[in-house]
């Protein structure tokens, strides 16, 4: 019996893990107890507290915790952390800087000289590898970059952001993830403006809601099904006390419909 312990299960990203971990699982005959922290890091360790008897090993993805309450919390349990790298902890993460980057380049390449990035949650490792890799790349490159949040990963934070980002002046934007991305379209809508005849925006994740939307979003891909595989396979080594690195998938760009040159 593993234990899940997810951020929040109505953010699209996850379901896709929840599955892919699922399947991973019962193909080791091993049943899995799904738990939702809600976006909040005492209530992560609260819900490990409480499932840690119930459990043979735990998969904890994108914790909000600091590094030490995390060790602290999953110490004596086997267990493997998605979507963020600790150190003394086994992982599986997806590095999208690469694919970031050839974002950012697209954006350039049709025409785009003035960039926002929209932050995602304090707290999240992934938005500050995802942040660090859009600064490191405008760094280098003849633009401008403004920042806008940080920002919780959803719909309405993202919606609630569109005023800004249009002051802002930059026309090219890339949001934390899908789901903020989505909420920037609309709140962009709400002001008269269209995506991408008016702004042209990239996501992160690639969640069924990108792929489904009008137009479909432009964004960054994480292998979902291999990254919940790869998470069952390393908790079953760690459960089996081999010793067990931590592994690191690569995000691929899908190029869509919200990327077009700037107006004029």
């Amino acid at each position: 019996m593993y234990g899940l312990l997810v951020p929040d299960i109505t953010n699209p990203f996850f379901p896709p893990l929840v599955r892919a971990v699922q399947h991973a699982a019962a193909e080791r005959d091993a049943e899995v107890i799904l738990i939702d922290s809600e976006r909040s890091a005492t209530a992560e360790e609260d819900l490990v507290s409480r499932i840690r008897p119930q459990v043979d090993g735990l998969i904890v993805a994108s914790p909000r915790l600091p590094t030490n309450r995390l060790r602290s919390m999953l110490d004596g349990i086997p267990s493997v952390v998605v979507n963020r790298l600790v150190r003394g902890l086994p992982s599986v993460v997806c590095d999208n800087t690469d694919a970031l980057h050839e974002a950012a380049n697209h954006l350039r390449d049709v025409g785009h000289h003035r960039f926002a990035l929209v932050l995602g949650p304090v707290g999240s490792w992934a938005a500050d590898r995802r942040a660090e890799a859009v600064r490191s790349w405008a760094h280098h490159e003849d633009v401008a970059l403004v920042e806008v949040g940080p920002l919780e990963a959803q719909f309405r934070d993202g919606r609630a952001a569109a005023r800004e980002l249009i002051d802002s002046g930059a026309t090219a934007i890339i949001a934390f993830d899908d789901l903020m991305a989505a909420g920037i379209i609309a709140g962009l809508n709400d002001e008269g403006e269209r995506v991408p005849q008016d702004r042209s925006i990239v996501g992160c994740d690639d969640v069924l809601l990108a792929q489904t939307m009008t137009p479909s979003l432009t964004t960054v891909a994480a292998p979902m099904v291999e990254l919940g595989a790869q998470a069952v396979a390393l908790l079953n080594r760690v459960v089996a006390g081999e010793r067990a690195r931590s592994i690191t998938l690569k995000g691929e760009l899908q190029r869509r419909g919200t990327v077009a040159a700037p107006p004029g």
